[in-house]
């Protein structure tokens, strides 16, 4: 890279002179006229003589035979002088050598430039130029620092002047790419992936996700277990066990959970029937019992599965209802009221004959309520919310009545087991 005024010569390897008044038009104004410098060129009258060393080729080429410009071929300093007592006058920046030629000075080694601390001092062939830095520019005689902010190629983001430079910065979630100008994207993720869980990259920055299961922190980095327990009290339909990202529903002795959230009672009687030979085993909501296959009491003898039946001609047995049958039936705890529960029917329908229900026994408090719905036939209706475990043993009798004043009674002996839950 050449200096101001001088140009690349491709054939003989080095800078050389540019001559201004071959390429500048009217150079000079006011009648002066146009002597090429090194460098540069001078506009002097025309009635001016100048004396050129021509140590250099290019130069004399480009000054001689115009505007009275003298040529001056300096002697071979290899060679005496043919007089080295003879005084030489040499133009100004130049100085007479031992060999009595004409040199230039070096006004920046020698320290008699004019140059500003601030300035570069750079020497030129009978002169010198005070240049400015890198960095900055000259203002008057002054050396001013350039705004590089201002000026092309800008940078991205931000750009930070600095005396005799300047530095691009990029934004949080940014890095500069090679060209120390652009802004990249930094992804986060790949590089050291702050999230607990899962992180998502995007531009100039990133966000956290959790797995399900787990929300975002406070800090919008870690996860936390979500307590689903905590969310409904209707997320299990009976008891919610919190786990790390999950969770989970248990049920109560004799239930099994279904669909991950709902209890249904496990038949034991089918899985894992306890009872002896001689019993029974009824299931009920949350468990099961065990009865007797023959439960008829003296004086009644078992006539069928269930059926007990007070024989005539025992004396005994005309102040006793002729038949008892015994039934078994479950109901969940805190059944909804009034509720239609259990329906007793006449097995046996003869003619001329009256048929009323009652509830004999096991209604102490109030809990049922008898209706009739036919001649033959009656519903047991729940009107009182039951809570268990409990077990209630209710006597349903039929009254029989004919026209002949015939009267006859059978009992049937329901019991009913509430579960300990509603399901």
């Amino acid at each position: 890279q050449c200096t101001d005024g001088y140009e690349w010569d491709p054939v003989r390897q080095r800078c050389k002179d540019i001559d201004e008044c071959e390429i500048v038009p009217d150079a000079c104004k006011g009648g002066m006229k146009c002597v090429n410098h090194y460098g540069g060129y001078l506009c002097l009258p025309r009635t001016a003589q100048i004396i050129v060393n021509e140590r250099e080729e290019a130069a004399a080429e480009s000054t001689s035979g115009r505007n009275n410009v003298i040529r001056r071929t300096p002697a071979d300093p290899q060679r005496a002088p043919p007089n080295p007592t003879h005084q030489i006058q040499c133009a100004a920046g130049y100085e007479q050598s031992d060999h009595n030629v004409c040199q230039d000075i070096d006004e920046c080694a020698t320290g008699t430039h004019s140059c500003r601390a601030d300035q570069v001092c750079v020497n030129l062939r009978g002169s010198f130029s005070c240049q400015c830095p890198p960095g900055y520019q000259k203002r008057g005689d002054q050396c001013v620092d350039i705004d590089e902010c201002t000026l092309p190629p800008y940078c991205h983001h931000r750009c930070v002047n600095t005396p005799g430079s300047y530095y691009c910065q990029c934004n949080a979630g940014f890095q500069l790419a090679s060209n120390n100008h652009t802004c990249v994207d930094i992804n986060e993720c790949d590089a050291n992936n702050p999230c607990a869980q899962q992180c998502y990259n995007i531009l100039g920055s990133f966000i956290c996700q959790c797995n399900p299961g787990f929300e975002l922190s406070s800090d919008r980095i870690n996860c936390e277990d979500t307590d689903e327990c905590r969310t409904s009290s209707y997320i299990c339909q009976y008891q919610c066990v919190n786990e790390p990202g999950k969770f989970s529903c248990v049920c109560p002795e004799g239930y099994q959970v279904v669909g991950g959230r709902t209890c249904q009672d496990i038949n034991e009687c089918e899985t894992t029937n306890e009872c002896r030979e001689d019993e029974i085993c009824w299931n009920y909501h949350g468990g099961f019992r065990c009865y007797p296959r023959n439960p008829c009491q003296e004086p009644y003898v078992l006539t069928s599965e269930n059926r007990c039946v007070c024989p005539v001609s025992n004396a005994v047995c005309r102040e006793l209802p002729y038949s008892v049958v015994y039934k078994y039936m479950s109901i969940r705890s805190d059944r909804t009221v009034p509720s239609d529960i259990f329906q007793i029917q006449a097995t046996t329908i003869y003619p001329n004959t009256i048929n009323t229900f009652r509830i004999k026994a096991g209604n102490e408090n109030g809990e049922f309520y008898l209706r009739q719905t036919s001649a033959v036939s009656a519903m047991l209706v729940l009107v009182k919310s039951l809570s268990g475990p409990r077990e209630h043993i209710v006597d349903l009798e039929m009254l029989t009545v004919n026209s002949l004043n015939y009267r006859t009674s059978s009992v049937l002996r329901l019991t009913i087991i509430v579960g300990p839950y509603a399901f």
